[in-house]
């Protein structure tokens, strides 16, 4: 994993963590690392529903893509941002979630609940971004 760094843009403060988990579980304690870093630390609601966000996203690319080709974490004084890359070109769809645990279909719609904004980008030469921007 990538540490963390900041650097001063147009005066302000910018934070960035990228890093490339291989579990949900890593992106988790990478999340609460980055977290750690930020002044002024964000509220314990907008830093729990950046840890599920970031942890449903990872999920996801691990469960549909196989991987997770790039994490990338950001902050500023407005907002958080949060891109998960993954080498499949397939974009995440909508489906009835299984009220009997087997099959999800739960993390997407709320994902795109706690996100002010998500958007699904294509990568040139194959995979895709997904990228989601939560309040500060």
């Amino acid at each position: 994993m990538h540490h963390p760094y900041t650097r001063e843009d147009r005066n302000q403060s910018l934070a960035e963590w990228d890093c490339r988990p291989r579990l949900a579980a890593e992106a988790r304690d990478a999340t609460y690392g980055f977290l750690a870093g930020l002044y002024p630390t964000p509220s314990p609601h907008t830093s729990q529903d950046l840890v599920l966000v970031v942890s449903e996203l990872v999920t996801n690319a691990l469960r549909h893509a196989g991987q997770v080709t790039a994490l990338h974490l950001r902050a500023d004084r407005r907002s958080l941002q949060i891109v998960v890359d993954d080498p499949s070109s397939a974009h995440p769809l909508d489906r009835t979630p299984d009220l009997t645990g087997h099959t999800g279909g739960f993390g997407w719609p709320m994902v795109r609940r706690l996100a002010e904004k998500v958007t699904v980008h294509s990568r040139p030469g194959g995979g895709k971004s997904v990228r989601a921007v939560l309040a500060r």
